[in-house]
């Protein structure tokens, strides 16, 4: 049985996916949601995906940006009215 490096959870891998497991294979902690990657088969060990951490993290950031740039551009079309004097 394996563990989680992130929080210490046993990882439950059916019979079925560890025959097919290859080193650096993609793998997902159910107790804390952690990216891993298989590091070694024998015996079965997982490191932290650190990449698959960053991109998460990216789709974060970018989900942060709410299409605020809509209201900008009604405001600026607002600004740029001009003076009603002339």
């Amino acid at each position: 049985m394996a563990t989680c490096p992130e929080c210490d959870a046993e990882l439950d891998i059916d019979d079925d996916d560890l025959d097919e497991m290859e080193l650096g294979d993609p793998w997902d902690c159910e107790a804390c949601g952690s990216h891993l990657r298989v590091a070694t088969l024998a015996p079965l060990e997982f490191d932290s995906d650190d990449e698959a951490d960053e991109e998460d993290s990216e789709e974060e950031d970018s989900d942060d940006d709410d299409g605020d740039d809509e209201d900008d551009e009604d405001d600026a079309e607002k600004d740029d009215g001009g003076d009603w004097d002339e």
